[in-house]
C-alpha cells in the first residue's frame, strides 16, 4: 500500500488536494487523480495538484478529477500559494509559482487563520472569437472565445436557462475545441458587475472558477458590456478582476484539513 500526503484547500469552495512532489514515487498520476479526487471513494475535489519546491519560487502540475491535466486554475493557483505559506517554503507578500500556462505571481492582501486572500496576476488574454454561434441543446447561443491560459467559452444570456449544464457539456466537448474547453454561462448586471456560473474541462460544474470568472469579465469587457473593475459573482461568492496593462484576478484560499491517502494496488 502507498501512502500520499496531502493537504485540502478550496478557493471560493473550488477544492483542490495538494502534494508535494518530492512525497510521492514515480505512479500514474492520471490514475491517482481520478481515485484520490472521487467524492465517495477518494478524499474528493476537484483537482490534485503537485507541487515542487524551486530556486525561484514552486512549479506545479495540475490534474483534474477525471485525471486529464490542466495548464492551469485560478482558484487552485491561489490554493498553491497558500499551500507554500503554511508550510513556511514561501513568504508574504508575494508568492511566485510557475504553471502549465506560465510563471504567475500572486499577492497576499490579508490572512486571517487559514483563510487567506490573494491578487493573482493572470496575464494577458488571447480574443479568438467575439461572437461564436453554437447551437447547444437545440437552440443557438451566442458566445466569446478566448484563452487566459487555459481555454474559455463564455456564453452570454439574459437568463440562465434550466437546462445549462446539459448545454455547457455539449459545449465542453463541441467540434469547436478539439481539446475541449471551460464553459461560463454569464450575465452582465451592470458595467461593474456579472454573474456566471461554470462548468469546468475534465471537472464538470463547480461552485466557482478562477479562469472562469477571469474569462467571463474579460469577454465582457471585450463585448463592450462591462468595464474594468468587475465584480464576478458566483454561486460560492464574489471575486473581483481589474484589467490595468494585465489582468488581475482577487480571491479567497482557505485551509481544509490534511491527512493521508492510502492507495491499494
Amino acid at each position: 500500500m502507498i501512502e500520499i500526503p496531502f493537504t485540502k484547500l478550496h478557493g471560493a469552495e473550488n477544492d483542490f488536494l495538494l502534494s508535494w512532489s518530492e512525497n510521492l514515487p514515480d505512479l500514474d498520476f492520471p490514475e491517482i487523480a481520478c481515485r484520490i479526487c472521487a467524492r465517495t471513494t477518494g478524499i474528493g475535489a476537484d483537482g490534485w495538484m503537485l507541487v515542487w519546491k524551486t530556486d525561484d519560487g514552486l512549479r506545479t502540475r495540475l490534474f483534474n478529477s477525471d485525471g486529464s491535466e490542466a495548464e492551469i486554475s485560478g482558484n487552485g493557483t491561489r490554493c498553491a500559494a497558500a499551500f507554500a505559506l503554511l508550510h513556511n517554503c514561501a513568504s508574504a507578500p508575494e508568492v511566485a509559482i510557475t504553471t502549465g500556462a506560465g510563471r504567475k505571481t500572486l499577492r497576499l492582501i490579508s490572512q486571517i487563520g487559514h483563510k487567506f486572500l490573494f491578487e493573482m496576476d493572470m496575464g494577458l488574454p488571447r480574443q479568438e472569437e467575439m461572437h461564436a454561434r453554437l447551437y447547444l441543446a437545440g437552440r443557438e447561443f451566442d458566445a466569446t472565445i478566448l484563452n487566459v491560459g487555459n481555454p474559455q467559452c463564455a456564453i452570454f444570456v439574459t437568463a440562465l436557462p434550466d437546462d445549462w449544464r446539459g448545454a455547457a457539456a455539449e459545449a465542453e466537448g463541441h467540434a469547436r475545441f478539439p481539446h475541449r474547453t471551460n464553459v461560463s454561462f454569464v450575465r452582465v448586471i451592470d458595467r461593474h458587475t456579472i454573474e456566471a456560473v461554470f462548468f469546468e474541462r475534465g471537472a464538470g460544474e463547480t461552485r466557482s472558477s478562477g479562469t472562469g470568472s477571469t474569462g467571463a469579465a474579460v469577454a465582457a469587457i471585450l463585448r463592450g458590456e462591462a468595464d474594468s473593475p468587475v465584480a464576478v459573482r458566483t454561486p460560492a461568492g464574489t471575486l473581483a478582476l481589474r484589467w490595468d496593462g494585465s489582468v488581475y484576478l482577487t480571491g479567497p484560499a482557505e485551509l481544509v484539513g490534511e491527512g493521508r491517502f492510502f492507495l491499494d494496488h
